[in-house]
């Protein structure tokens, strides 16, 4: 046997154990940060202050992205509702993809991207300054006293974001599909709510609102638990990043799995 094949299930063994510990310290992460939710008045000033700075960076680049997502939906399903002599029926596929499946996923990835990002970075900056060591030996829990309102502030901001997403791109569908190609705005709407129900946008929110808590939760990890120095940093943005892109999409197919089985979808 080759000297490399024996060290092999070793080392898919560590990796595999080193990925179940991680995981296990994500949760743990979320679930320490949420019990001490009802101590708001610890963490408030630091909510609003989260909230501000997350929808700063994140309310402009969100309006860029879902205008033209929603005027290329539009194009592309107008051609092909053209083809098909159902011109009138492109409003309904504009805004049901708009607010089932583009809405809330746009909005997690820009929390990831843009927010996520500088919780990574303050959190690990925090880290190699023992910032966080010292406030252990104060007695202050920093996961309570710095998760927990990440932890809102994305949430809050993620189901905000969510109905910017889902109001900029049915507008950009609607220019392109009333005003260029020449439905009428009456059928544009009509259609638009054929196949929608009001579940489905509390699922949407909902979906949002998971979803930012995903994203700010591995962010607080990913930056608590660097590695010392600003490669260190570097290396857990992007890993925080790629890591809350796996698991949007993941908790992204599983809810809207579920609720499909469990409420069917109107036709």
């Amino acid at each position: 046997m080759a000297p490399g094949l024996g060290r092999a299930p070793d080392l898919v063994g560590r990796r595999v154990g080193k990925a179940a510990d991680e995981t296990g310290l994500l949760f743990v992460t979320l679930l320490e940060g949420l019990r001490r939710t009802w101590d708001f008045r610890t963490w408030w000033g630091e909510f609003v202050e989260q909230c501000w700075f997350i929808a700063r960076v994140t309310s402009v680049p969100v309006l860029l992205i879902a205008i033209p997502l929603g005027a290329t939906i539009s194009l592309q399903a107008g051609d092909i509702a053209r083809q098909l002599g159902a011109q009138s029926g492109t409003g309904a596929l504009v805004v049901a993809n708009m607010i089932t499946q583009v809405a809330p996923l746009a909005s997690a990835l820009l929390i990831s991207g843009a927010g996520g990002s500088a919780i990574t970075s303050d959190m690990g900056a925090r880290h190699i300054r023992d910032e966080l060591a010292a406030m252990e030996v104060m007695g202050i829990n920093p996961l309570h006293r710095l998760v927990t309102p990440r932890l809102w502030a994305a949430s809050t901001v993620a189901v905000l974001l969510c109905s910017v997403v889902i109001l900029s791109g049915t507008a950009g569908g609607y220019y392109f599909n009333v005003v260029q190609q020449g439905v009428s705005p009456g059928a544009f709407f009509d259609g638009a709510t054929s196949l929608l129900q009001l579940s489905d946008l509390m699922v949407t929110l909902f979906k949002a609102w998971i979803f930012g808590f995903i994203a700010a939760a591995v962010a607080c990890y990913a930056g608590m638990n660097c590695a010392l120095g600003p490669v260190g940093v570097g290396r857990a943005v992007n890993k925080a990043v790629v890591t809350t892109s796996i698991l949007v999409f993941t908790a992204n197919y599983v809810i809207t799995m579920l609720y499909q089985v469990l409420v069917p979808p109107r036709f």
